[in-house]
């Protein structure tokens, strides 16, 4: 047997990591149990920049949007139409909305929170948009000012107002599993606000955990009651990496049926909510496991990377994504 010294270990090296990331040598047989295909929803641009306290321009922004564009997404979450004196950052959403190339096949969502947000959003040419509820009460009125019941509310209305629009839906759920105020959350009770949103019209809910505390457990506990109501491919996965454990709770996710991963290059974004809670589970990273488990995307991971190292050269600060990380440091 030989031995590889030296360069021609570190070629080895580089060699095994291009074929692993490499789509074209991506296996077409997934483990048994697992999705054969996962839509991979980019919130980046939203939830990954909302609380980013240096405002960062939309020229930036629209270059940031239009790169993810090229990656191979089928969804991005570009703005949310909330109002400027509550998150800064959004001020630029229609004239982001509108200086973005679109391309044919990408759906460019905005989160709305209320009418106004919605109204704004469509006059503005969103395709799509989401609503909101949390499965916190406290959450729900530190978060938006209102309770569980009455941001439901707001949400029906939207949803009226988007079936008379021929605007698609998406319903997200806050705080699945922990919430910084209430500790563990009733994955009942996260259920019947899913069952509630799927009635309501939105066509997929997002469930989120949005402190980042959830472990595989927790989130098979709290899917097994969800899909006791919702179907499992009508459900998304939101997860944040406070705890390291958003990549093992995504491949849990999985494995209990659901197809949807939303996600943020670099891991940019956080909870303003939650000390402590760190951003979303990178896209890199998502995609990487993704590719390995034999999953299709139709993601280009190298495109993924670099935009990832683009946006995090405009906030001055590394990627937190490893599989980025890793690329940086290795040049693999």
């Amino acid at each position: 047997m030989s031995i590889i010294v030296g360069s021609s270990l570190k070629n080895s090296w580089k060699l095994i990591a291009r074929r692993l990331t490499s789509n074209r040598n991506i296996s077409s047989v997934t483990i048994a149990g697992l999705p054969s295909y996962v839509r991979v929803v980019e919130v980046g641009p939203r939830d990954g920049l909302q609380n980013e306290k240096k405002i960062v321009p939309t020229a930036a922004k629209v270059e940031f949007v239009n790169r993810l564009s090229e990656c191979g997404f089928s969804q991005i979450e570009v703005t949310s139409f909330v109002s400027p004196k509550w998150v800064p950052q959004m001020a630029d959403q229609a004239e982001l909305m509108s200086k973005i190339m679109k391309h044919n096949g990408v759906v460019y969502s905005a989160l709305t929170p209320n009418m106004k947000g919605f109204q704004t959003a469509i006059a503005a040419g969103t395709q799509e948009v989401a609503v909101f509820g949390a499965a916190s009460e406290t959450f729900s009125r530190k978060n938006t000012n209102c309770s569980i019941e009455e941001g439901l509310q707001r949400a029906h209305d939207i949803l009226l107002a988007a079936k008379e629009a021929n605007v698609r839906v998406r319903g997200y759920i806050s705080c699945t599993v922990g919430c910084p105020y209430e500790g563990n959350v009733d994955p009942v009770r996260v259920a019947q606000i899913a069952k509630t949103l799927y009635d309501m019209g939105c066509y997929e809910i997002s469930l989120a955990d949005t402190i980042g505390v959830a472990t595989p457990g927790a989130i098979k506990k709290m899917l097994a009651e969800v899909v006791k109501l919702v179907p499992a491919d009508k459900l998304g996965i939101h997860c944040h990496d406070t705890y390291g454990q958003a990549i093992a709770n995504i491949f849990a996710a999985l494995q209990m049926g659901v197809t949807a991963v939303d996600s943020s290059v670099a891991g940019l974004g956080g909870c303003p909510y939650a000390k402590g809670a760190s951003g979303n589970v990178s896209t890199e990273d998502v995609v990487y496991l993704l590719h390995g488990l034999g999953i299709k995307t139709g993601i280009n991971i190298d495109k993924v990377i670099s935009t990832g190292h683009f946006i995090s050269d405009v906030l001055q600060r590394s990627t937190q994504s490893k599989v980025g990380q890793a690329k940086a440091k290795s040049n693999l």
